[in-house]
């Protein structure tokens, strides 16, 4: 099936991680602001079935090392195709690419982030032809209600601009027709395992008012994927017993993550970030990470490119919210899922978040409360914590009402000469006697920072 490719194909490949120094070429990624995959559903006369399109440079004419603008573009059709798979279709990009030898493939929609290996490179793998027939030949056998595709890659950086603007309007309007329908008006959420190469133990829990972490399956998604595909990696979760509407526990979603996780997952909340939140890959569109100094949440997205109100980086705080574990106080979430009412609804939900970045503040303005918005900082108002604190007193965030001051004596105590300060951490004291310690960065964090009760908001 895979003769005419000069690397293996297969799921052995799956979860294979490419470092820069072994890269050849980068497509999309974090260093590019334009980038994107789209699935559109076409009339079969509009479509020239196996043809593969190539606008601007190929793999080989690429300069080893570089990061480009990138673009696929998969038409279908099929007598029994909807419009509504599109979106289904399209997170199988995902999987099919990272089935082929040394091609990486990150993230979805306008998040895509792909490396070409050198190794496989070097054996031949230098066109975007042979990455279009592998994904052809497994669309067609993994999914067989698509009877003719095409596939255009695109890396001309004009090309890629008026595309990207397309794809933007077609992923608005699919999550515009996901809203509307509450968690309590289904009996049935839906899992997806697609990402469980790189985190074993996640598993999506997606429900009409929690879309995937990824941003790109719907409930509705979820539903379409299911029907079409019922061995695949979307299935259907019977919710069973509501044993916290607030914190949003159900007996089945306990009981499938149990048997999907291997045991290592036994209960999640699907409406708070602490307790048992709910886990992560590494495909989240953003971050909710607290900020124990003032008992709130600040927002972080894949796209933003300084560093948070606590001094860390998207990149950084994403190592400590994914891999399929559950960490209080890091939420991996969609920017979707930040529209819905019950979006952090067990810690207070929009009155628990106290920064995010402009851009994102924009984007949910129809959504956040009017009464919060002008009291949530962004860059712009605080890049600090005490810069945030100032923030967030001036102007009367909710959060500040928990806020007690605390006046304390100052002990009297004998000083400690620098040459043997101890340090301790994790149970263990470390002395440091004459050291010599150089660092180009130095990262404090509190290891288990303040929990609300069980339904109180933080």
């Amino acid at each position: 099936m895979f003769e005419d490719i000069p690397v293996d194909i297969g799921l052995i490949h799956e979860g294979e991680r490419i470092r820069k120094s072994d890269m050849q070429v980068e497509l999309g990624g974090p260093k590019v602001s334009e980038k994107f995959e789209l699935v559109r559903l076409k009339p079969a006369d509009e479509i020239e079935p196996g043809a593969i399109h190539i606008i601007g440079p190929d793999l080989g004419e690429l300069e080893e090392g570089t990061s480009h603008p990138f673009g696929i573009r998969i038409e279908i059709a099929g007598s029994d195709l909807e419009e509504n798979l599109e979106g289904v279709i399209e997170r199988r990009i995902h999987e099919y690419c990272n089935y082929i030898e040394g091609f990486m493939h990150l993230n979805q929609r306008y998040d895509i982030w792909i490396r070409l290996s050198k190794k496989s490179f070097k054996k031949g793998l230098n066109s975007f032809r042979f990455i279009g027939l592998a994904m052809q030949e497994l669309f067609k056998n993994e999914l067989p209600i698509i009877e003719a595709i095409q596939i255009t890659f695109i890396t001309d950086p004009e090309e890629v601009a008026a595309h990207y603007t397309e794809a933007l309007d077609v992923y608005e309007a699919r999550d515009a027709r996901a809203r509307g329908l509450a968690d309590e008006d289904v009996d049935v959420f839906y899992g997806c395992a697609l990402c469980q190469s790189f985190a074993p133990t996640h598993v999506c829990v997606i429900t009409p008012e929690r879309y995937a972490n990824c941003g790109a399956i719907s409930w509705f998604d979820g539903r379409a994927a299911a029907r079409i595909d019922p061995k695949g990696p979307i299935f259907p979760i019977e919710k069973g017993e509501c044993l916290d509407p607030v914190m949003g526990e159900y007996t089945g979603v306990n009981e499938s993550a149990t048997a999907r996780s291997m045991g290592e997952v036994d209960r999640i909340y699907l409406y708070s970030g602490f307790g048992y939140p709910h886990t992560s890959c590494g495909c989240f569109e953003g971050i909710a990470f607290y900020i124990p100094e003032v008992e709130g949440y600040g927002i972080i997205h894949r796209n933003f490119k300084g560093t948070a109100v606590n001094g860390l980086p998207f990149s950084t705080m994403a190592d400590s919210t994914a891999g399929g574990r559950q960490i209080d106080g890091f939420h991996g979430l969609s920017i979707e899922y930040m529209r819905s009412r019950k979006f952090m609804q067990a810690d207070g939900g929009y009155e628990a978040v106290v920064w995010m970045p402009e851009e994102i503040k924009e984007r949910l303005s129809e959504y956040i409360p009017e009464s919060l918005y002008e009291k949530i900082a962004t860059e712009k108002d605080a890049t600090t914590i005490n810069e945030l604190q100032s923030f967030l007193t001036s102007n009367s965030h909710p959060v500040t009402d928990r806020w007690v001051e605390i006046h304390e004596e100052p002990d009297e105590t004998a000083v400690v000469t620098a040459g043997e300060i101890p340090i301790t951490t994790g149970g263990f004291r470390i002395l440091l006697k004459n050291a010599r310690i150089y660092a180009d960065r130095v990262i404090i964090q509190p290891v288990q920072p303040k929990k609300p009760g069980r339904g109180e908001k933080l």
